[in-house]
């Protein structure tokens, strides 16, 4: 079977307090609410992880547990990796290639710019830009995690927030 792997980058940050650290950063009030309202979409599609691997950076984290929720999975299927925090394309490419071949459709929960350039170097697109709770679907022909690499996957599906408003 084909693998998918959602790329979402976390939701809308709250910078008011610069007391914090940049990993402990929360969501702000539209990050709170695009959240669930992007999974629900996702939902209506039908398209639904099996399991969930986010930056452990609280607005990250926070984001993905919206998601999981949405999906139903289990706590045990939120997954956390601190090597997806300030990642790379090479660094994000080694986190795929070793995900598990049970789950053919995984959601990786993160932060720019390494995630639009991860989208880009897998489909060989041009997007400039994954907004704030941003989601992109990218199928792959394999049955395995570790066969992919740049340009082998396909976009299925972009969204973003703002997308669907006027």
């Amino acid at each position: 079977m084909a693998k998918q792997l959602f790329i979402i980058r976390h939701g809308k940050s709250d910078w008011g307090n610069h007391g914090l650290k940049d990993f402990d950063r929360p969501l702000n009030a539209r990050g709170h609410r695009n959240a669930p309202e992007m999974v629900q979409r996702l939902v209506s599609k039908s398209i639904v992880a099996q399991l969930v691997v986010s930056s452990p950076a609280l607005r990250a984290l926070t984001t993905a547990k919206y998601f999981a929720a949405g999906w139903n999975i289990v706590p045990d299927q939120l997954q956390t990796n601190l090597s997806i925090y300030e990642a790379q394309t090479k660094t994000l490419l080694k986190i795929i290639n070793g995900f598990d071949n049970q789950y053919d459709r995984i959601a990786l929960f993160g932060h720019n710019p390494g995630f639009t350039d991860l989208l880009n170097y897998l489909t060989n697109m041009h997007i400039g830009n994954i907004p704030t709770c941003g989601v992109a679907v990218i199928e792959f022909p394999f049955d395995e995690w570790e066969l992919v690499s740049g340009g082998t996957g396909k976009l299925l599906l972009f969204d973003y927030p703002k997308s669907n408003q006027d």
